[in-house]
């Protein structure tokens, strides 16, 4: 028995899952409908395809939201997992889903998969026969992403980085690369039965004034991650930045460096997407105005060329959207696409000279670190700063590299700290910004920009 197999056996021997066939399961993937693969639909290359997201601790709840995004003419089903799972604690997400199903109340705020179990999970996968994606922010995903192929889900958004800098304070990072590890070998080890499972990073991060050199860095270093262990779809993403100037040169930029980097650890057979999030920051509470930003924000992906889009609702501000809600942007997103049929993409080329410059000097940075293994030479370039999440709460992430919005609203950084970029790319962002304003204005300034969409 391999190692691995012998991993997975201690992880599925969890109590709160229910025993798990390793046979019936490779079996059952091996001859699943090539509907439920995304990245069979990747290959197909007709539309971009429409994303939302939501999830409610209930089967029957959960049943009747596919319903409606289905209604809605959804591409891409989401199963957003509750945040108890995410931290391991299956115990409290099963009484929470009993009282859930007794009274009639949320008592989760996403669906508790490894309670439900892939048995049950299952049937609704392969009633809808659509593709799923799950969404979870998980440091220690391994018996999650066990449980969601088991119950077809072959799309795994996440990685070591992107959900543990935005999300954590104190799990060990060293652990989430090892843990990771296991879930893209997991995800290889399927891929050889039927079409791939696909892997999404993370890209929004922090969703908070992180300049696309970072954002492009980590999604470059998370696919490498993800291709040297054999998976063969991976989709990289960002979200919109505020800037739609720097959202086309990051999508010009992102998809040429990914083919890049892919290709020099030889897997340049493998498939790499482009995913693009609607605006992750703080939404106008104005339903008007968050509407328009959702329209702009599937504009911009148009003229990115994302291949597919991840949508929000008009109210994002106000707390969890309703099933309504979320079909109706779905809807809307889907007539918009429609309209629009792909824009020209017009690219700013002294924006996407500095950006491409920025993301290989960090990344020859992180080549350079002397460890043996390129998780470690990740791990090292964290802990050193040479990678510089704003506004991460971790506390392995330094936070010194300070940033602003220019007069373009453009994402500027002011103050590198230890990430290695040249000195002419640092004298072109500060020389975009008006510097000469005292300490406290500037901060002002961060403040604002921050909520610039509100």
């Amino acid at each position: 028995m391999s190692l691995l197999q012998e991993e997975r056996e201690i992880i599925l021997g969890n109590e709160y899952v229910d025993t798990f066939d390793f046979a019936e399961v490779e079996d059952f993937v091996k001859n699943a409908s090539k509907e439920l693969f995304i990245s069979h639909h990747f290959k197909k290359k007709n539309k971009m395809l429409v994303q939302p997201r939501g999830g409610f601790p209930t089967y029957k709840k959960q049943f009747a939201l596919y319903e409606f995004f289905v209604d809605a003419n959804v591409d891409v089903l989401p199963l957003t997992i509750d945040s108890n799972t995410r931290l391991n604690d299956y115990g409290t997400a099963k009484k929470m889903l009993r009282l859930s199903e007794d009274n009639d109340v949320d008592m989760l705020n996403g669906y508790p998969l490894v309670n439900h179990g892939y048995r049950t999970t299952r049937k609704m996968m392969t009633h809808f026969n659509k593709p799923v994606s799950l969404r979870h922010g998980t440091p220690d995903a391994r018996l999650l992403i066990e449980t969601a192929i088991a119950s077809g889900i072959f799309e795994i958004e996440g990685g070591p980085i992107t959900y543990l800098l935005p999300y954590s304070k104190n799990f060990p990072l060293d652990k989430a690369f090892l843990y990771w590890k296991y879930v893209e070998r997991v995800c290889a080890n399927y891929s050889k039965l039927n079409e791939p499972i696909n892997r999404e990073s993370f890209g929004p991060l922090t969703a908070t004034l992180v300049p696309p050199c970072i954002t492009i860095v980590i999604q470059l270093l998370e696919m490498m991650l993800s291709l040297e262990e054999g998976v063969k779809s991976f989709s990289v993403s960002f979200s919109q930045s505020g800037s739609m100037n720097q959202d086309i040169v990051m999508g010009a930029v992102i998809r040429k460096l990914s083919k890049h980097y892919a290709a020099q650890i030889d897997c340049a057979d493998a498939a790499i997407n482009l995913v693009y999030h609607q605006w992750m920051g703080a939404f106008p509470t104005n339903k008007d105005y968050a509407e328009q930003l959702i329209s702009i924000s599937t504009v911009i992906a148009s003229m990115v060329g994302a291949d597919k889009i991840i949508t929000k609702t008009r109210e994002e501000a106000t707390g969890i959207p309703t099933k309504e809600a979320n079909a109706k942007t779905v809807a809307n997103t889907q007539y918009s696409l429609g309209i629009l049929n792909g824009l020209p993409n017009v690219v700013d080329q002294e924006e996407e000279e500095i950006l491409t410059e920025e993301v290989h000097s960090i990344m020859e940075a992180v080549f350079n670190d002397p460890a043996d293994t390129l998780w470690r030479k990740v791990f090292n370039s964290i802990k050193n700063g040479i990678i510089d999440v704003p506004f991460s709460p971790h506390i392995i992430n330094h936070n010194e590299m300070i940033t602003i919005r220019d007069a373009k609203k453009n994402i500027r950084i002011i103050e590198r700290g230890s990430v290695p970029i040249s000195d002419r790319c640092y004298a072109y962002e500060r020389a975009q910004c008006d510097l000469t304003k005292d300490t406290t204005s500037i901060v002002n300034d961060i403040i604002h920009d921050i909520g610039i969409m509100q």
